[in-house]
């Protein structure tokens, strides 16, 4: 699909071959990855492709950054498949701009992160940043992570709802792609929830969620010679968000599929500062 065109997505009847870009922020070694490679494989068809270009090392919570200041080295691990010393956001690049600059690919999935992107999350992901990177780049593109709670956690297959669950949800979202606009296309934040996968109740379309009183800080400690380091820790990846929002239905068992832009115009605020600015 050529970048710029309305995303009438190739590949969602299920009977064509797709090109398809896959990135994580949990690293190109991440069973994460491994599991979205899985999917993209299962949807990219017979005769599709699937490409990987991944952080060489974790880059869980940088959100849209890229590598501006600095170049960033790509490697070839093998066939298809690329590292790079970057953000998810500069693997997108990379993979458009360089390892698959004469042929695109039809479809961008970014994930499965080992972790929600419910809720304020999405602000922070580096998973989210690479989709957003394509989004910015004309192309469809889908961030996949998965919520971890008391009953999931440690499981033998952590991530069993991607492989049961999916790519049929990568299929349903494409069948309804709808009609785009030629500014800020969109993407997609899918949330899978922390429940077993025989546990799932379904798929809900859902607004992004804020967990109230539950914010990001800072924990100090000191190391052994003395120095005074600062931990980046979350809040209670537990507590609700409002009904009908991504982290609500995820922790009540579903599938959260949140249409997202990266236009981050207050639209409910602006008629009203119009009139008395």
């Amino acid at each position: 699909m050529p970048r710029g065109e309305p995303a009438s997505i190739k590949g969602e009847t299920g009977q064509d071959d797709m090109r398809i870009l896959i990135t994580n922020d949990d690293g190109i070694n991440a069973p994460g990855l491994a599991a979205l490679e899985a999917m993209a494989g299962e949807l990219a068809g017979p005769e599709g492709e699937v490409w990987v270009v991944a952080p060489a090392f974790e880059q869980s919570g940088v959100g849209h950054c890229i590598s501006y200041t600095h170049p960033m080295l790509i490697a070839k691990l093998g066939e298809r498949r690329f590292a790079t010393e970057g953000s998810p956001a500069d693997c997108v690049l990379a993979g458009l701009h360089d390892v698959m600059k004469d042929a695109p690919p039809d479809l961008v999935l970014s994930g499965v992160n080992r972790g929600n992107n419910s809720a304020e999350n999405a602000l922070y992901s580096g998973t989210l940043g690479g989709a957003m990177e394509a989004a910015l780049q004309g192309l469809p593109a889908i961030a996949l992570s998965q919520y971890f709670g008391p009953r999931n956690y440690g499981r033998d297959d952590p991530f069993e709802i991607a492989h049961s669950h999916g790519a049929d949800v990568i299929r349903r979202i494409l069948a309804a792609w709808p009609q785009e606009r030629p500014d800020y296309r969109l993407f997609f934040n899918v949330n899978f929830p922390p429940v077993p996968a025989a546990e799932v109740k379904g798929t809900r379309v859902v607004r992004q969620g804020f967990r109230l009183g539950s914010r990001y800080a800072v924990e100090p400690h000191l190391s052994p010679s003395g120095k005074r380091f600062l931990w980046i820790k979350g809040g209670d990846q537990q507590a609700h968000t409002a009904p009908d929002t991504d982290a609500a239905v995820n922790l009540d068992g579903f599938i959260s599929v949140t249409p997202m832009r990266a236009d981050l115009t207050a639209e409910d605020t602006l008629e009203a500062l119009q009139a008395t600015l």
